[in-house]
């Protein structure tokens, strides 16, 4: 295990706009308000469209990530995550995870790994800033060279 005090900075609440790119509304803020990490305790949203990490065959290594994704429509939200910015690749490297109510299909939910997602109607979201420790995503050989969030 590993831990750090985190010294917290500006908190925001945010409103992403319909039909804009989840990902790229949340670069675009974190850029104009000089954002560089921090962590999003909740959001509320409708997305169009979405993309989770899922499967639907049987996994060769149930222990190993999941790349594939499942798709799903006109679904409402609820998530959280973390977000760090690779200075070497100059962008921001969210993590998010969400639970997807799919709203044609009587709600019927996924929850995973959030991939893409367009909005519908709304994003309502928290943010927080941390200004210290420097968080760092540093892959790990050993685990399927996953990259994993290091204090520094």
């Amino acid at each position: 295990m590993q831990s750090a005090e985190l010294k917290i900075g500006r908190t925001f609440g945010v409103v992403f706009e319909h039909g804009k790119d989840f990902f790229a509304e949340l670069e675009e803020f974190c850029r104009t308000n000089g954002v560089r990490q921090g962590y999003i305790p909740m959001f509320i949203a409708a997305f169009k469209e979405a993309e989770v990490a899922g499967a639907c065959d049987k996994m060769a290594d149930p222990d190993a990530p999941v790349w594939s994704k499942v798709y799903a429509e006109n679904v409402e939200a609820i998530g959280a995550g973390t977000f760090t910015c690779d200075e070497v690749q100059g962008r921001l490297e969210p993590h998010i995870h969400v639970s997807l109510g799919e709203k044609p299909r009587s709600a019927r939910a996924l929850t995973s790994h959030l991939f893409s997602a367009k909005i519908q109607f709304l994003t309502e979201m928290l943010v927080i800033e941390v200004l210290e420790p420097k968080i760092e995503r540093v892959t790990n050989p050993d685990l399927y060279n996953i990259a994993l969030m290091t204090f520094r």
